[in-house]
């Protein structure tokens, strides 16, 4: 797994790239906890070239989002979610929770 974060005005775009399972899943979650540590709430995660998430990557984007709602600070959209991965975010009832985007220009102006 390979995770990039672009920094903008407003957001963060963390690019991650390969699989996210319960052996990468801490290093994806370090990096969505580094940009809320630097004071960075709203965060943009560009799939396009996810090949899989397990529910351990589940767990640290619902965390993540918890953490950037919480006092209304921004939140967590999703970016080009690869069609197998979408179907288990539906299936884990985790569409409702995040708003999806298809290009990471609209997802990052959306903030």
């Amino acid at each position: 797994m390979e995770v990039t974060t672009q920094e903008f005005k407003h957001c963060d775009l963390i690019k991650v790239k390969g699989r996210v399972d319960s052996s990468t899943a801490p290093e994806f979650s370090k990096a969505l906890d580094k940009a809320n540590e630097n004071g960075r709430f709203k965060i943009a995660v560009e799939m396009s070239e996810l090949e899989y998430m397990s529910s351990a990557g589940f767990r640290a984007l619902l965390a993540s989002q918890r953490n950037c709602k919480r006092y209304n600070r921004g939140e967590v959209v999703l970016v080009a979610v690869p069609v197998r991965i979408r179907e288990a975010l539906e299936l884990a009832g985790f569409t409702e929770l995040f708003k999806t985007f298809d290009d990471p220009v609209i997802a990052v102006g959306s903030f």
